[in-house]
């Protein structure tokens, strides 16, 4: 029995059937199109059961597959190693043509670089487009064609070129939907990937407060963000929609925007800064790094109500404002000398909205060894943070029941720390 001659298109950081470039491009081809979603084993296997981010990626997987459903298709969902994945689905059919978005983060690029080999012995197709940034790699470059490091230039270059083509094009898919592979494949459950539900919940994102971002949005106990961050993490929206939008209503949001993208330009073409400094003169800071000090901060027991109250709000709701993430990020770095891979990696573990780019360039700009980066003799005092943006404390007693009792001293005085930290920088900076 011969087997069915199809085009797949692979969800990845993508998740949405609406404007989505890969997919646009792969409803084209003359075969029909089995959409294609992997839980991949390679980033699960590390995971609590519980995950939020897993449980939110299986949400949005199954309101595609309803919208795939009404139109008589529906999401082909496997688990496994990718690679593995792979070699079986092409043993199942005849795969003409593969679509993907691509993802530039360095595992993302090495699994694609496997699978396009393995394609391409397959006599397969592989296609792959840019979805989840307005410019991608070496779009946006100086003059000599390296990359920008630093990010005012960089967003200069950024709006000038988005100006020459606005609005960006916004891909019509729905248009081609009947070109779906007709199907009923089983949806499985959350359990039956091997997970189970998270009291932890993403949030809808929210858009109407962006007309005066700029004045609400250092203060968190407005609580008026948008929440986009993980939606944007995961591909339930669309970033060309987004931007179009957000040009036209408040330059200091597009500039948020425009800052993701300089973070994952960093990372693609300065790889070494998902474990490494990108000022390689910070190597020879003498860290602390003290263990009690470090479980002090993840469980928001430091005794300064600033960055305790957002330690407790990350670890009960997997978000952080994101004022408060830059005051807890500098108090880690700055007054317990403890080096900002430690803290990259507890936010990697708890945030629901976590991107390896943003995450690293924030922690290296919050620590001064990245690009960019605040100066290391910049160390952000707590108390003063919190008496210039929750005065009243009023988000300080949310995350904080009992701070009215009688609030604990703190674990390190701050111009003490802020001295300390000041003369470890200037002694280890590499000359």
């Amino acid at each position: 029995m011969s087997k069915q001659e199809v085009s797949i298109f692979w969800f990845r950081r993508d998740l949405r059937l609406e404007d989505n470039v890969g997919l646009f491009q792969a409803l084209q081809s003359k075969y029909s199109v089995v959409p294609l979603f992997i839980f991949d084993d390679s980033i699960l296997d590390s995971l609590p059961k519980n995950d939020a981010r897993v449980g939110f990626i299986h949400d949005s997987l199954s309101k595609i597959n309803t919208q795939l459903q009404e139109i008589g298709s529906s999401l082909l969902v496997k688990k496994g190693k990718t690679f593995n994945v792979w070699q079986l689905l092409l043993e199942e059919y005849d795969v003409k043509e593969v679509f993907f978005n691509k993802d530039y983060e360095p595992y993302a690029i090495q699994r694609d670089t496997a699978i396009c080999e393995l394609l391409e012995a397959n006599k397969t197709i592989a296609y792959s487009f840019k979805d989840q940034v307005i410019f991608e790699e070496k779009e946006i470059s100086k003059a000599d064609g390296l990359p920008y490091t630093v990010y005012t230039p960089f967003k200069n270059k950024w709006l000038e070129k988005y100006k020459s083509m606005a609005p960006v094009q916004e891909y019509d898919t729905e248009s081609y939907f009947s070109n779906f592979h007709k199907n009923s494949f089983d949806f499985p459950t959350l359990e039956q990937i091997g997970f189970e539900q998270s009291p932890i919940k993403v949030k809808p994102h929210n858009l109407k407060f962006i007309a005066n971002y700029q004045d609400i949005r250092d203060f968190p106990a407005l609580d008026k963000t948008s929440y986009l961050s993980p939606h944007l993490r995961f591909g339930t929206v669309s970033v060309r929609k987004l931007v179009n939008w957000a040009f036209h209503k408040n330059d200091v949001f597009l500039s948020e925007l425009i800052w993701r993208e300089f973070f994952m330009q960093i990372l693609f073409s300065f790889p070494k800064v998902v474990t490494q400094n990108f000022k390689s003169a910070y190597d020879g800071i003498q860290w602390r790094n003290n263990e009690e000090d470090f479980k002090r901060w993840c469980s928001g027991t430091t005794g300064y109500p600033m960055v305790d109250a957002g330690m407790r709000q990350l670890n009960e709701t997997g978000y952080m404002h994101n004022r408060v993430r830059m005051v807890v990020a500098s108090f880690l770095c700055k007054h317990l000398m403890i080096q900002w891979q430690w803290g990259e990696a507890y936010f990697a573990e708890k945030l629901l909205d976590y991107d390896m780019s943003a995450n690293v360039g924030n922690w290296q700009w919050a620590a001064g060894t990245g690009c960019d980066a605040a100066p290391y003799f910049r160390v952000f005092n707590p108390e003063i943070q919190q008496k210039k943006f929750d005065e009243k404390g009023i988000y300080i007693r949310k995350w904080i029941k009992e701070f009215d009792l009688g609030y604990g001293k703190p674990m390190v005085e701050h111009a003490m720390a802020r001295d300390r930290a000041i003369a470890t920088y200037k002694a280890g900076i590499l000359k």
